[in-house]
């Protein structure tokens, strides 16, 4: 994925055109962008971003936000409980413990993506 100013892309190639789309993540406005080459679509991600921040700051609306790392949690009080002694025992706060255990679950579903 592409990274700028907290937004992040994905980019297909398309085989009939001979040509890289890309789609900025988590915003409610489709916004896409589109190059010949790799170089080209970093330059056309990164105006696609700054237009839409423009776009948003003209028509006085705010962007849809970046993640800013803070998550509240609703889950069943003996689960809550449960994961709070795991943590315990690991030496560990309920947030690291959490924040490890959901990395460990992304990174084991992003290698066992086909490349």
């Amino acid at each position: 994925a592409m990274r700028y100013k907290g937004y992040e892309a994905v980019v297909a190639f398309d085989a009939d055109d001979r040509i890289l789309h890309g789609r900025l993540l988590c915003t409610q406005d489709v916004v896409s962008f589109e190059a010949d080459n790799v170089s080209e679509l970093e330059r056309a991600f990164h105006a696609a971003v700054d237009d839409y921040l423009a776009q948003c700051a003209e028509s006085g609306r705010a962007p849809d936000k970046v993640f800013s790392g803070k998550l509240v949690v609703r889950m069943p009080a003996m689960l809550h409980r449960s994961a709070y002694l795991e943590a315990a025992k690991a030496g560990m706060s309920l947030n690291g413990w959490i924040t490890e255990s959901i990395e460990a679950r992304v990174h084991g579903m992003q290698e066992a993506r086909p490349t």
